[in-house]
């Protein structure tokens, strides 16, 4: 690859003393086509990358005031992935592997050997790019498959993902199952956004929350007269979703005379509003949503078998927050920005112990739980400071921590201690994955593979 493969020539910074050595090097790069930038000491080339994108740094090892090892850790600071290459005399060799050790893409031996500089560059700049390219699709994915305004990153959300984009395309009815709180709203929104429906209504309402008398006329409307007060016609949800899709948060609650009006517009998409006559027809993409066990409702007769034949033609697990731990980081820092704009305050985020605790709590009310008690953290706080133990309200602070022997939590599944290492040893080493994967005894192909599969790839990792 040259550098004409590019959209435009990658900046090189040349961070070598003036000399005659260096000057078929500067000469050579020019010719390659590359926007050389020189700095003649390690000080230098600090300002240099401080202030300036560059896509690859030559330096000597041993410069003036700033060692070469500095530069590069600042450099990959400013570009986790920087082509770096160490200029070492042979008495520096040892210094040079420890260079490669701190993320250094290759050392040479002076004196410059131009061919292996050019093939050393065509390789760095070649992973650059491929990595740039990954960083990008994943972006669009983010955009396209986020749910709600967060990305979640682990495995159970990523099938999630999956299946919400399976699903929208077609007119299947789906029922989604979890607990209070863990985002099944999201998850129907998102659905919507996906479909041919996206344009047209989505029209939501919480059946548990409505008292049994007003259930029918708020799903199917009403005519005037049709009881006391309703002294106009209504339309309903479905009526409203018309080439749109209802959203009923809570089916379990519904009442039987409800299940079985519910179940005749599932099959026919008719219906007639409450002290009406005239037969309504509609074309509404049904989602459902429950915290309750519908099959063992229809075993003890309380739910009608048919109508759970009738939502439960895709069926998506909505995972309790507990079983996504590595998800909690992400929402708590989304969560804490958002709160600090509303109120209009600056903190100085949190310390790690927080983020420990906040961690570690199983949240029994899930993702909901989780933002109503940072909204309260950023309410109670004081502006400026940084969010502390005492920050956090009583009983998730006093609450039993998870138990663990030898550093491991009982009962958890080898996928996910595997997991965990992963993310552990990742954080370890500010994501050099080089160093990553040989601490953990993988080759590096092996620990983009496990990022994949775990969901652990993003744009800032």
């Amino acid at each position: 690859m040259t550098p004409t493969d590019l959209a435009s020539p990658p900046r090189v910074l040349l961070v070598v003393p003036q000399s005659d050595g260096v000057i078929p090097l500067e000469a050579y790069l020019k010719e390659q086509g590359f926007e050389v930038l020189r700095a003649h000491e390690g000080a230098a080339g600090y300002d240099v990358l401080d202030r300036e994108p560059v896509d690859v740094l030559i330096c000597f090892l041993r410069t003036p005031r700033i060692d070469g090892l500095r530069l590069i850790q600042l450099a990959r600071q400013r570009n986790s992935e920087i082509c770096s290459i160490v200029l070492a005399s042979s008495d520096e060799i040892e210094l040079g592997t420890e260079a490669m050790r701190q993320g250094a893409y290759d050392f040479q031996i002076l004196p410059v050997n131009l061919a292996k500089i050019g093939a050393v560059l065509e390789r760095g700049l070649s992973y650059q790019r491929l990595v740039g390219e990954v960083t990008d699709l994943q972006r669009r994915l983010d955009e396209r498959y986020r749910i709600g305004r967060i990305r979640r990153r682990s495995s159970a959300w990523n099938r999630i993902y999956a299946q919400a984009e399976q699903v929208a395309s077609s007119r299947a009815t789906v029922l989604l199952v979890g607990e209070t709180g863990t985002g099944k709203g999201e998850v129907a929104k998102a659905i919507h956004q996906m479909s041919p429906r996206r344009d047209r209504p989505f029209v939501e309402t919480n059946c548990g929350a409505l008292p049994d008398s007003i259930v029918e006329s708020e799903l199917f409307g009403h005519e005037r007269g049709a009881f006391t007060g309703a002294s106009t016609s209504r339309k309903g949800r479905f009526e409203l979703a018309d080439e749109g899709t209802l959203f009923l948060d809570e089916v379990g609650d519904l009442s039987g005379a409800t299940q079985v009006k519910l179940l005749r517009v599932i099959q026919g998409g008719e219906f007639e509003r409450v002290g009406g006559s005239q037969t309504l027809r509609v074309d509404t993409r049904l989602i459902t949503a429950t915290n309750r066990n519908l099959e063992q409702m229809v075993e003890e007769g309380s739910y009608r078998q048919d109508l759970f034949y009738r939502l439960n033609v895709v069926a998506i697990k909505i995972p309790p927050l507990r079983e996504c731990r590595e998800d909690i980081p992400l929402l708590v820092n989304e969560f804490l920005r958002e709160f600090c704009v509303e109120n209009d305050k600056e903190l100085r985020g949190m310390s790690p112990e927080v983020m420990d605790l906040l961690t570690d709590y199983d949240w029994p009310g899930n993702v909901r739980e989780l933002k109503n008690c940072l909204e309260g953290m950023v309410v109670m706080a004081k502006a400026g400071v940084e969010l502390s133990e005492a920050d956090i309200p009583a009983p998730i602070r006093k609450a039993p921590r998870p138990q663990s022997v030898g550093g491991i939590t009982a009962g958890r599944t080898m996928r996910e201690i595997e997991r965990e290492a992963i993310v552990v040893t990742l954080k370890a080493v500010d994501y050099d994955r080089r160093r990553a994967a040989q601490m953990l005894g993988i080759g590096l192909s092996t620990l983009y593979r496990k990022e994949k599969e775990y969901g652990l790839r993003s744009d800032d990792s």
